[in-house]
């Protein structure tokens, strides 16, 4: 899909709306239904949301897929995370036994699972001393993801897993949007503060040494990133071209499309946060990224979870909304 980064660049910028007509239509179905106005809340919000990009007046989530893009990372080795690298190869493989949570949860809300694995048996450069990715690396990656978006979903909803991407995430954030690496680093795993305080200080290492390339946001989630950081980035963008609206999980998945809005603030009308992680720096993200999340539930697994357990409202959102009778169908009086 993409030959070169520049092709990336440019589906980026590129400008993409709702139908409006549709958005409209959705907007004076909720007039009509058995409820005062502005009363299910959020829940109209997302419908009409939700009917503008899929462009008719009565969306549906017949086909929702699940995106899990795992990855390994080179700074690992720095100790920044409790667990070992091996760590992501042993989850994937949970994941395709069904013994994770997000396995549970997508059974829970009827989502399609799709989880791939991106060359672990090669971790990304340890990026406080070269490119996480070469520029050829990192066109595979936001690939893998561009493609893993099939033509006919309703929606996808967007996860990770990868040892050390919260400090991927982290830096990615203090390069793109400033400030110091402590308001964006937090305890990952569960590292104590001695540990946090380290991991900060190769946060603020890493952006340090790629210090000239701040103003492009595509160098810095090259040089940032990790390999399912980059797929993430690339299933928004192919998302973005289809029309497909998207779920996001918590912070490194926001962290890994955050790029996108520094390029274009347009860009992600189209996804909607699902959760606020515990990650401490995620709440930060989500105001600076401009998304505000359907859940707060102290979740930090990652893994799409969060995202998974946001479909059901968004679930609830598409059945009041199309299975709700009209004051006329029900023969119930309007207000005057």
């Amino acid at each position: 899909m993409f030959d070169t980064i520049n092709d990336i660049k440019q589906a980026a910028l590129k400008q993409i709306s709702p139908d409006q007509q549709a958005s409209d239509m959705a907007q004076e179905r909720q007039a009509q239904l058995t409820k005062p106005q502005g009363s299910l809340g959020k829940l109209e919000e997302i419908a009409i949301w939700l009917a503008g990009w899929q462009r008719v007046e009565k969306p549906k989530l017949d086909k929702v897929d699940t995106l899990i893009f795992a990855g390994n990372h080179g700074v690992a080795a720095r100790g920044v995370s409790l667990f070992p690298a091996e760590v992501t190869v042993q989850m994937v493989g949970n994941f395709e036994a069904g013994g994770a949570a997000i396995n549970q949860l997508c059974k829970l809300n009827g989502a399609n699972l799709k989880v791939m694995a991106i060359d672990l048996d090669n971790p990304t450069a340890d990026f406080t001393q070269a490119p996480a990715m070469s520029e050829a690396e990192f066109i595979v990656a936001v690939n893998i993801g561009a493609n893993a978006v099939s033509d006919n979903a309703d929606m996808i909803t967007l996860g990770e897993m990868g040892i050390a991407n919260t400090t991927s995430a982290s830096a990615i954030a203090l390069a793109l949007f400033g400030g110091v690496a402590s308001d964006w680093t937090g305890r990952g795993t569960g590292l104590e503060n001695d540990a946090v305080n380290k991991k900060a200080e190769i946060v603020a290492e890493a952006v340090e040494f790629h210090q000239e390339y701040k103003n492009d946001p595509i160098e810095i989630l090259r040089r940032l990133g990790g390999r399912e950081l980059a797929a993430i980035f690339g299933a928004t963008l192919a998302a973005r071209a289809k029309n497909i609206p998207i779920l996001l999980d918590g912070f490194i998945c926001c962290a890994a499309i955050a790029p996108l809005f520094a390029l274009n603030k347009d860009a992600l009308s189209i996804a909607v946060a699902g959760h606020q992680s515990q990650e401490q720096a995620h709440a930060k993200l989500l105001q600076v990224i401009e998304l505000e999340p359907l859940l707060t539930m102290d979740m930090r697994l990652g893994e799409g979870s969060g995202a998974a357990v946001a479909l059901n409202i968004v679930r609830a959102a598409i059945a009041t909304h199309n299975g709700m009778a009209t004051f006329a169908e029900a023969a119930v009086s309007n207000k005057d």
